[in-house]
C-alpha cells in the first residue's frame, strides 16, 4: 500500500490560541523580545491583511498600523496549545507527530476510507479547526517533506507517483533550505524545484553543498523521511460498567477492590506508584460523584488504599443505583522494585498509613513534621514542614548538652533569688530549685537578624524543681533578667 501522509499547518497558532482565551476585536500582534527590541511573532488575519508581517519591529509595526493591539507572547502556551491540537489530530490516524513549531504530520496510510477519502477527511478536519477559531492548512502526499512545502503554498492532495508533477512549480524555497541558498540558486534561474530536476546534480552539490540534494530527495521518497510519532504517555485509569445498579457501601467496596488490584497491576508494569487516585461514581441519572484521596507516599498496594475511600463511598448518596465505577491515579512517582525480607519493621509503611488518613481528613499541608537544621540557636535548630512531601531525617548528634522536649517563645521569670535561681515564680506558680546544671553560652548569630536576639548572648540552664517541672532557664548578662523558654520531660 503506497505510504500516504496529512500534513497540517496552523499558520497563526499562537495568536489563535490567545484569541480563544482572551478575545480582542481588530488587529492583534503577539510580540517577543530580541536583543534590545521588540518584534512581531505571530498575527491574526486582521494584522496581516493591514501589511504587518512577522519578525518586523514593533515601532514600524506601529507605524504602519498605529491601532495595533499586542500582547506578549507565551511560547509555553503555544507548545501546550500544539500539544493539545497532536493529541486531538489522533482521531485521523495512529500515529501523530510535531512538524515544526506550528505544525503536525500524520501517517493516515489505509485510513482515509473511513472517512469517506482524502478529500472528505480534509474537509472535516478544516471544518472542525473552523469552528475551534483556529487557521489551518493542510496537505496530502507521499513524503513528508512535499506535504510540508504543499502546506506551506496553498495546500492540496499530490497523487501517488505524480510528486515531480505536482510539486515542481513550487520555488526552490519551498524545499527548506537556507535563504542565502535560495537565492544563490534563484541568481542562477533555478527559481522552481522543477529547474533542480533538469540539471545536473554534480555541479549543485560542489557549489551549494550536499543539503539541497537531500532535501530534494526527500521530498521527491528517494530519501526515507519517518513520521517518528513520540509514545503516548502511560494512562493509569481503569473503568468497570456494571450490568445491575449498586446502591450498597459494601458492593461499591467491591468494586473498588477489582478496580485497584488492576490499575496497581498498570503501576508495577511501569515502576510507579499513585499519589494521587481519583474514584467516580457514575449514576443511573448520569450524574457522577467524584472522590478524591492522597497518599503520604508513592504506593501501590491495594489493601492500604481501599480503607482511604471508605469513608468517602459511606457519604456518598447513590440516588437511583451505581452502574458505574471509574478509578484514576492523577499524581505518580516513580516506585522502584524493594526487596521485602521476612520479619523486617514496617514502621514505615504504618506511618505512612497514618498520615495519609491524617491527611485526607485534615489536609496534607496541615500535617507537620520537625527536621533539624544547621543552626545552634535554640528555635531556629529546626524548620517544620508537611510530613507528606519530607522523608524523616535524624537530628545530627552533636557533643551538647541536650534539649528540652518542648521549646515555645521566652517568658519571664519573676522574684527570683540567687544564680542561678533558688527560688522563682513562672506562669503564677512558685517553684524551688532542687539541681541546676549549666551554664550552656549560646552567642547568636551574626548574619541573621533576629529581635528577640538583640539582646546578645544568653546563658542556659537545666532546672529541676522540688515541684517535679524540669525547666529550661536563660540569663541575658547584656540585659539582666531570667526567661523560661522550655521544658524537659
Amino acid at each position: 500500500m503506497a505510504r500516504r501522509l496529512l500534513v497540517i499547518w496552523f499558520p497563526r497558532l499562537a495568536s489563535d490560541t490567545s484569541l480563544r482565551s482572551r478575545p480582542l476585536g481588530g488587529p492583534v500582534a503577539l510580540t517577543r523580545r530580541q536583543g534590545n527590541t521588540d518584534v512581531l511573532h505571530c498575527l491574526n488575519l486582521d494584522a496581516e491583511t493591514a501589511g504587518l508581517s512577522r519578525g518586523m519591529g514593533l515601532a514600524d509595526a506601529r507605524a504602519i498600523l498605529p491601532d495595533l493591539a499586542t500582547r506578549p507572547a507565551d511560547p509555553v502556551q503555544e507548545a501546550r496549545a500544539q500539544e493539545a491540537l497532536r493529541r486531538w489530530a489522533g482521531r485521523y490516524a495512529p500515529q501523530v507527530a510535531a512538524d515544526g513549531p506550528d505544525g503536525l504530520v500524520a501517517d493516515i496510510t489505509g485510513v482515509a476510507h473511513l472517512f469517506g477519502g482524502e478529500d472528505a477527511l480534509r474537509d472535516d478536519l478544516h471544518d472542525r479547526m473552523a469552528r475551534a477559531g483556529i487557521a489551518v492548512q493542510t496537505a496530502i502526499a507521499p513524503t513528508r517533506s512535499g506535504g510540508h512545502a504543499l502546506t506551506r503554498h496553498g495546500g492540496g492532495i499530490v497523487l501517488d507517483g505524480q510528486v515531480s508533477e505536482q510539486l515542481g512549480t513550487l520555488p526552490v524555497t519551498a524545499l527548506n533550505i537556507p535563504p542565502d541558498v535560495a537565492g544563490g540558486l534563484n541568481r542562477l534561474g533555478l527559481t522552481r524545484i522543477a529547474d533542480l530536476l533538469r540539471v545536473p546534480r554534480a555541479p549543485l552539490v560542489r557549489r551549494f553543498g550536499p543539503d539541497v540534494m537531500k532535501a530534494l530527495d526527500k521530498m521527491l521518497g528517494s530519501l526515507p523521511e519517518p513520521v517518528a510519532a513520540p509514545p503516548d504517555p502511560p494512562h493509569f485509569g481503569v473503568r468497570i460498567s456494571l450490568p445491575e445498579p449498586i446502591g450498597l457501601t459494601a458492593d461499591v467496596m467491591a468494586g473498588l477492590d477489582l478496580l485497584l488490584t488492576r490499575l496497581c497491576h498498570k503501576l508495577a508494569a511501569t515502576h510507579m506508584g499513585a499519589r494521587r487516585i481519583r474514584l467516580e461514581l457514575g449514576r443511573v441519572d448520569g450524574s457522577t460523584a467524584r472522590l478524591e484521596i492522597g497518599l503520604a507516599r508513592a504506593m501501590r498496594d491495594p489493601a492500604r488504599i481501599a480503607p482511604l475511600f471508605h469513608k468517602g463511598i459511606d457519604d456518598t448518596h447513590a440516588g437511583f443505583g451505581i452502574d458505574m465505577l471509574r478509578l484514576v491515579a492523577t499524581v505518580t512517582e516513580p516506585l522502584l522494585p524493594a526487596q521485602i525480607v521476612p520479619g523486617q519493621n514496617r514502621g514505615g509503611d504504618e506511618m505512612s498509613d497514618l498520615l495519609s488518613r491524617l491527611g485526607n481528613r485534615l489536609g496534607f499541608d496541615h500535617v507537620l513534621r520537625c527536621l533539624p537544621a544547621d543552626s545552634l540557636v535554640p528555635e531556629r535548630s529546626f524548620r517544620v514542614v508537611p510530613a507528606a512531601y519530607h522523608d524523616a531525617q535524624p537530628f545530627p548528634y552533636r557533643p551538647r548538652p541536650a534539649r528540652p522536649a518542648l521549646i515555645f517563645p521566652p517568658e519571664p521569670v519573676r522574684q527570683t533569688r540567687g544564680h542561678p535561681p533558688t527560688r522563682f515564680h513562672w506562669r503564677n506558680m512558685r517553684f524551688s530549685t532542687l539541681r541546676a546544671q549549666g551554664p550552656e553560652r549560646i552567642t547568636p548569630e551574626w548574619w541573621q537578624d533576629d529581635p528577640a536576639w538583640r539582646s546578645g548572648i544568653r546563658d542556659y540552664w537545666r532546672i529541676e524543681t522540688s515541684e517535679g517541672p524540669r525547666l529550661w532557664l536563660f540569663h541575658t548578662p547584656n540585659a539582666p533578667g531570667w526567661y523560661a523558654q522550655g521544658r524537659f520531660p
